[in-house]
């Protein structure tokens, strides 16, 4: 038989078990004008597009999202409140604020500022000042500041995203000046943003701003079309586009979405009310597991037992095409074997949920009971089976399969 397949059914007798079933698909044929797109229905998870999802690329003023993420963890931890105040510095008045002739909140030279003030102006005017001197009230440089936005991006599970300034601003001598992000991670902080913070996250749908006896409107374009978006940002880096981070919530569903690579302002406007629109009238929420539903089954070795069943600590739902069928499975992968004793709620796998080749839907799977060790008779037996197996196969493990 020939490697490949060999491993393969390695792969589905010892990691994986499979359950299939038929279901709606996603319609076919749509596609984005963005170069990057990453959109999620938000009570499932459920990922309705993505393109080029993981692909790096600079976030611009999108680095503003996660400085704001680092403050609303910060007030969430009693390390500072509302109305806290810090200094404005001649560093951040100079490269922030009006003489920088971009955006800012026009914040005054050796002022000092509320942090609900200043996070009013980031989340409304995407104030470059206001996030200056947030990261040097909050740290002791702007360039710590950064290292300690890398440090919150991995907290939340963005394990790729870098940054090097509270601004995203870049550098003439500095080509990674800014960082990097991807689609993907920057809708999981915009989920973060709003699931964690919603109390502070209102101030993204907020209209306008006045500070310094300057009026300025909240500068996402996509509040003005009153369908439903509430946030969050946008971006521009030059050589890359036009990028946003969006949210929408309409008729009880909530949609996030980041694009990137977009030609111009205008096409990004048009193309984010596209892709959301298309979200929120192509799909329907559909449950596959009940709650408490044992999903699968996982091999226990040296137990009482020699399987344990496995299930979500919630019902599984996801979000599927109202048209268009196709097939929708759901795979387990769990790393094999699990050796006995087993705790009950004992996070041994993975539940993977597929839209013909297209992954949707990922959560954990936990042990229904526990399993204890099973006779000495029976382990031993365990025991020689494993040793058998690892014998049989292990030479597969350490060669290179062939082009």
């Amino acid at each position: 038989m020939p490697k490949r397949l060999i491993l393969l059914f390695l792969f589905l007798l010892g990691f994986a078990n499979v359950t299939a079933f038929a279901q709606p698909a996603a319609p076919g044929a749509f596609d984005t004008k963005a170069a990057q797109a990453f959109m999620i229905e938000a009570s499932t998870g459920t990922i309705l597009l993505a393109k080029n999802e993981d692909q790096l690329i600079s976030p611009a003023s999108l680095a503003k999202l996660m400085t704001l993420d680092v403050v609303f963890d910060a007030i969430g931890r009693g390390e500072i409140n509302l109305d806290t105040e810090y200094p404005v510095s001649e560093n951040a008045w100079r490269t922030g604020g009006a003489p920088s002739r971009a955006s800012t909140m026009f914040a005054a030279l050796k002022s000092r500022i509320r942090v609900g003030d200043l996070i009013q102006g980031i989340a409304v005017q995407q104030a470059n000042d206001a996030c200056i001197v947030l990261a040097e009230g909050m740290s002791i440089s702007e360039r710590e500041f950064a290292r300690r936005m890398t440090a919150r991006a991995r907290e939340i599970g963005m394990s790729r995203s870098t940054f090097t300034n509270s601004t995203g601003l870049p550098d003439a001598n500095d080509p990674n000046a800014g960082g990097k992000v991807s689609a993907r991670e920057m809708v999981m902080l915009a989920q973060d943003l709003q699931v964690k913070h919603p109390d502070l996250y209102k101030y993204f749908g907020q209209a306008d701003f006045t500070w310094n006896k300057i009026y300025q409107r909240n500068k996402n374009p996509m509040l003005l079309l009153n369908i439903g978006v509430d946030g969050l940002g946008l971006g521009f880096a030059e050589g890359e586009g036009f990028s946003i981070v969006a949210s929408i919530q309409r008729d009880g569903r909530r949609l996030f979405l980041a694009l990137g690579g977009l030609k111009s302002d205008k096409e990004r406007i048009e193309e984010t009310r596209r892709v959301l629109e298309w979200g929120l009238s192509n799909f329907k929420s559909q449950r596959i597991f009940a709650d408490g539903e044992v999903i699968g089954h996982a091999s226990v070795y040296g137990g009482a037992a020699s399987t344990v069943g496995l299930q979500a600590k919630i019902p599984v739902d996801v979000y599927v095409p109202i048209e268009t069928p196709d097939r929708l499975s759901a795979r387990i992968v769990y790393r094999w074997p699990l050796t006995a004793p087993v705790a009950a709620g004992y996070e041994a796998g993975t539940l993977r949920v597929f839209l013909g080749a297209r992954l949707v839907r990922e959560l954990p799977l936990y042990t229904k009971e526990s399993v204890g060790q099973g006779t000495l008779g029976r382990r031993a037996f365990d025991a020689l089976m494993e040793l058998t197996e690892s014998l049989l196969f292990s030479w597969l493990w350490d060669k290179p399969w062939p082009a």
